[in-house]
Order: C-alpha cells, then sequence, then structure tokens
C-alpha cells in the first residue's frame, strides 16, 4: 500500500495561506514558519504529520500528497479545516 510522509502548515484564511507559501518560496524554512503560524498541533514539530497512507487524510489532502510533486510546497488546498500548505516528503508506492 502506497504510503507518504508531509509536512502541513493550516491557517483560517486563502490570503495567509499564499502569503507564506510566498515566504517559503523566498528562502523562509518551512518547519519554521509551521511553527510561528499554523494553527495545527503539529505546528510543534514543524507541521510533520509523519506516515500515513491513502484515506487517512481528508480526501482533499490525500488528492496532493498522493499525486504532487515531492519537495514542493504545494497549495493552498482548502479542506473543512481551513487553507493548508504541503509539502510531501516522501511517498512509495
Amino acid at each position: 500500500m502506497a504510503q507518504a510522509t508531509a509536512r502541513h502548515i493550516l491557517v483560517d484564511s486563502v490570503e495567509k495561506c499564499a502569503a507564506l507559501k510566498e515566504e517559503i518560496t523566498n528562502g523562509s524554512d518551512f518547519a519554521d514558519v509551521a511553527k510561528a503560524n499554523s494553527s495545527c498541533p503539529s505546528s510543534a514539530k514543524g507541521g510533520d504529520l509523519g506516515s500515513f497512507g491513502p484515506g487517512m487524510m481528508v480526501p482533499e489532502f490525500d488528492a496532493v500528497v498522493f499525486s504532487g510533486a515531492i519537495g514542493e510546497v504545494h497549495g493552498p488546498v482548502q479542506t473543512q479545516f481551513g487553507f493548508h500548505l504541503l509539502e510531501i516528503t516522501s511517498r512509495t508506492e
């Protein structure tokens, strides 16, 4: 079964999400930005969600994590929780 590891940042607006993505694109460290801005408890670990399989996260999240490019920051991705930036750190098929 496919497995992935990813980090994410969760915020309450698409504008905030886009601004943080630009900050990361301009050289800020993803983990530092997650610790300072994410409303998810994973922020304490730099947004690290650990390893998970398909169906363990919300569908919008899975769609990106199991098809997007590894090592790139994806988003904003809207879910029922808010707006996410996602970085896929590894994936096995």
